[in-house]
């Protein structure tokens, strides 16, 4: 009886080079003492989970997503209740969860060999159902973040074909085509069980970790590990609320909170009522009407509403041994 170790790759073709990796991945599992990885590649109507769910029939002990966030997303879910950890191998634009852990990009030796021979941390998991336009509810994980409203909008309008030449650049076509949308959320909500609350708002955004690309800090306080959620709900009203979103985020969470100094400033600094900070554990969330929704990046049509939790500890993820 063997007691080597295995892992699985679930791959998307469009995203890798599958020859070099392939090569890249025997090196590093034979330096490592593991035996040959077991190749999962996804497909169009299953981005990850039905692969990840044969690994563990297979009984592995290592899952290495290597996609874009869809694909972290889709395995992770899978992997959720399970023991076996899930390693990432950063490929397309966003890399939203890798990038929050301060993980390497753009280097595959090095990511292999923190699958390989790194360790294992333990994250929070965003778990949510959502009830879609036609009263169906579908259940799902997400890493980093969920959105309704301008996110959600943005990422609809987005065209895939000029994300794939021009990356995180696409999307500033998208934006001005969503900023000229004058239709708010009507939004009722209920966070820990504490009650009703009515708002209506451009975007809400319930996020697990804080960062975005381009070194954008939404949510400055968010941790991956820390058993709540941050929420932030954006309600500007015209020219001056979107200027005060913009120095908050840019500014002081971008450019002052990275120093002692800035901080202190910042501690003169008064909230703002186009921008709301929360904090909890569960948020349920009914919808005037069908609005847009994203986890991760990844448009999931329209909802009417939703309940949102966090599985504390409920992934791990492998880190460098050296963290």
């Amino acid at each position: 009886m063997t007691t080597t170790r295995r892992a699985a790759l679930v791959y998307n073709p469009i995203k890798v080079d599958l020859d070099a990796l392939k090569a890249a991945v025997a090196a590093e599992e034979q330096e490592a003492g593991w035996a040959e990885t077991l190749w999962l590649e996804t497909e169009v109507d299953d981005p990850g989970q039905g692969q990840t769910k044969q690994a563990l029939e297979a009984g592995v002990d290592l899952v290495i997503a290597a996609g874009g966030d869809g694909t972290v997303r889709a395995v992770a879910e899978a992997l959720h209740e399970s023991d076996v950890p899930l390693a990432l191998l950063p490929s397309g634009t966003g890399n939203l969860l890798a990038r929050n852990l301060d993980l390497t990009l753009d280097d595959v030796e090095n990511a292999l060999h923190t699958a390989f021979q790194g360790k294992n941390r333990a994250i929070d998991l965003g778990l949510i159902r959502i009830r879609h336009e036609d009263a169906s509810v579908t259940q799902h994980a997400y890493l980093v973040m969920a959105g309704l409203g301008l996110d959600a909008k943005m990422l609809a309008a987005t065209d895939d074909e000029l994300k794939a030449k021009v990356g995180w650049l696409a999307y500033a076509k998208a934006i001005g085509q969503v900023l000229g949308d004058r239709n708010h959320l009507r939004i009722q909500y209920n966070l820990d069980r504490k009650g009703n609350r009515s708002v209506r708002a451009n975007s809400i955004m319930i996020g697990n970790c804080g960062s975005l690309p381009a070194n954008i800090l939404l949510l400055p306080e968010a941790a991956v590990d820390d058993g709540i959620f941050d929420i932030v709900i954006l309600r500007p009203e015209g020219f001056i609320g979107w200027l005060q979103i913009i120095v908050k985020i840019f500014w002081e969470n971008g450019v002052l909170r990275r120093t002692t100094a800035g901080r202190k400033l910042m501690g003169a600094t008064k909230e703002v009522r186009a921008l709301n900070y929360l904090k909890g554990k569960e948020l349920v969330v009914r919808l005037g009407r069908p609005e847009e929704i994203e986890l991760d990046g990844d448009g999931l049509g329209l909802a009417t509403g939703l309940k949102t939790w966090v599985s504390h500890e409920g992934l791990q993820v492998r880190v460098p041994a050296d963290d």
